[in-house]
């Protein structure tokens, strides 16, 4: 029993895992969203796509729906109640509210844990040398700062030298 407990268990960890986001620089999607196409060189300081970054706010991010992490933990808890109440009770009533107290149990700890893992995103506000300013959202700096010069390039700010 314990051992078939522990490799459920297990497995129901490794589900929650694949739910979580991964850290910032390294988001997934088709092509990785624009993210792995380096902008082309700009040949001058002055470029119709660079600018100077005025601001940098933190939001939070948009990730999973946010009643993946709910309803992922409800399952695996309802899974996991039935199966210590099947080795324990004979009783169908007991067995039930095992399941629907495991289904309630993994529900929390499954939106707690989603909470917890959901990446925040930064609003940055560039002012092009046009004099426009533009905001991109984007989840890694990668070094970028308020004051520091950028290229903004597919929906994305790149830092420059």
């Amino acid at each position: 029993m314990n051992i078939r407990l522990i490799g459920f268990a297990a497995v129901a960890t490794l589900a929650m895992a694949g739910c979580a986001t991964t850290s910032p620089g390294y988001g997934g999607g088709y092509n990785n969203g624009g993210y792995n196409n380096y902008p082309p060189p700009s040949s001058s300081r002055s470029c119709y796509d660079c600018g100077t970054v005025m601001q940098i706010e933190r939001v939070p991010g948009s990730g999973a729906p946010r009643a993946t992490g709910a309803i992922l933990g409800g399952i695996v808890g309802a899974a996991i109640g039935r199966e210590v109440a099947d080795d324990h009770t004979d009783s169908k009533g007991r067995k039930n509210a095992a399941t629907i107290g495991g289904a309630a149990a993994g529900a929390l700890a499954g939106n707690a844990i989603q909470k917890n893992v959901t990446s925040a995103e930064n609003n940055v506000t560039v002012r092009m040398d046009d004099g426009r300013t533009v905001v991109v959202q984007q989840t890694d700096l990668a070094g970028i700062r308020e004051g520091s010069y950028v290229r903004v390039y597919n929906g994305r700010a790149w830092p420059q030298q």
